[in-house]
């Protein structure tokens, strides 16, 4: 019987053969010039200045935040971050010891809900809010933006399930002044892991080269590099070994950006197979609740729906070889790890994705017949749920 798994490896037998072919001219490995050739591609795909090559996703979110706080320009230590979100959205926030706010869910798009957002900025002044893409689409953006400036509170945004989704005419993930994308096995493209952060601020940029390895200044601009050798009086045989900030080592290696250089050619395609094939979920579930946005370019992650029997329809659907899962995790508050320090969070909507949400395979491998025979099957089993269900 035929296999319909949530996610499929979009490095493909051609590539890995142009790897191998690579590797026996025995090339450099670590960190080098294939790096900096598709940080620099990455940000003219994006629209960017600068760009950042870590070693997933979840350190593109750790090195956006770290960043934030050596630049000094936090208020204070308090942040909001989206209720819906992936548990290492949340973490860096805990590990460096924020006061942190959960806000709930838009009804429509799974973002941030702004009237949420609103009045947690109002009753708890944050320096820093993260906010998710998911799945794909786009958050109320521009209703975020209007608040972050209302409430002096900087904003990133966490793409990682979202890239090659247009709106606007914009790419996704260029609104936050940093925002973290995902290149793990699965995802929209693959370095097998891998993630960047993209940003036009160049202060930010320097201090992010610097703290995803180890601190010290090898990488960042050479002027910055000077002031801080002078200021700190570096002699020439400590300069390599001099660390200005408390560092990582985030870094990827130059067979993940080999990789990365051929995926980003065919990101376009990719995302537009994913946009198909979202509406054509769409059209076949048609009494189900699904995502909207203001995007009309989805380059959808996965379809997300919400169930009344999500039980039921997992273990059906896995008779047919057909993969499903949480939406995302649901709300982040009620998860373990965060009800141990703080106590289950109680966030109206997420606790609805968190009860009734589950989402369909989505990837680059599948056809409208696939989407189909989903779609017939799950309507055999699945009880529709909405939120404004009674």
């Amino acid at each position: 019987m035929k296999k319909y798994p949530l996610v499929q490896d979009t490095i493909t037998k051609k590539e890995i053969c142009h790897l191998s072919k690579w590797l026996l001219k025995g090339k450099q490995l670590t960190k080098g010039k294939l790096t900096l050739e598709f940080e620099k591609n990455f940000s003219k795909y994006l629209n960017r200045k600068y760009s950042i090559f870590v070693n997933s996703g979840s350190s593109a979110n750790l090195l956006m935040l770290s960043a934030l706080v050596e630049s000094n320009r936090l208020k204070n230590k308090k942040a909001i971050v989206a209720g819906v979100s992936w548990v290492t959205t949340l973490t860096p926030f805990m590990q460096l010891n924020f006061d942190i706010k959960l806000c709930d869910c838009d009804t429509k798009n799974l973002g941030i809900d702004v009237a949420h957002f609103e009045e947690l900025c109002k009753k708890n002044n944050p320096s820093v809010a993260i906010l998710v893409n998911v799945l794909g689409h786009p958050n109320n953006i521009y209703e975020i933006k209007k608040i972050c400036k209302k409430y002096n509170v900087i904003l990133i945004e966490d793409s990682c399930e979202a890239i090659g989704t247009v709106t606007s005419k914009k790419m996704i993930g260029t609104d936050g002044v940093t925002s973290s994308f995902s290149f793990y096995y699965g995802h929209h493209m693959s370095t097998i892991e891998g993630g960047m952060v993209s940003t036009n601020d160049f202060e930010l940029y320097n201090i992010m080269l610097s703290i995803r390895s180890h601190g010290w200044a090898r990488d960042i601009d050479k002027k910055i590099k000077n002031e801080l050798t002078k200021k700190h009086n570096i002699d020439e045989v400590r300069n390599l070994y001099t660390f200005y900030y408390p560092g990582y080592n985030l870094r990827s290696t130059e067979i993940n950006a080999f990789l990365g250089l051929g995926q980003l050619k065919k990101i376009k395609k990719i995302s537009k197979v994913r946009n198909d094939n979202f509406n054509y979920y769409k059209s076949f579930l048609k009494n189900f609740w699904c995502q909207t946005s203001s995007s009309n370019f989805v380059s959808s992650f996965a379809f997300g729906t919400l169930v009344k029997n999500r039980m039921e329809v997992y273990k059906y659907l896995k008779k047919f070889n057909i993969e499903t899962r949480p939406l995302i995790c649901g709300n982040i508050g009620r998860h373990p790890f965060w009800i141990k320090k703080n106590g289950k969070s109680n966030l109206k909507n997420a606790n609805i994705v968190h009860d009734y949400g589950l989402y369909l395979p989505n990837n680059f491998d599948l056809r409208k017949k696939d989407i189909y025979f989903i779609c017939k099957k799950f309507k055999e089993i699945a009880k529709p749920k909405f939120f404004l269900d009674i």
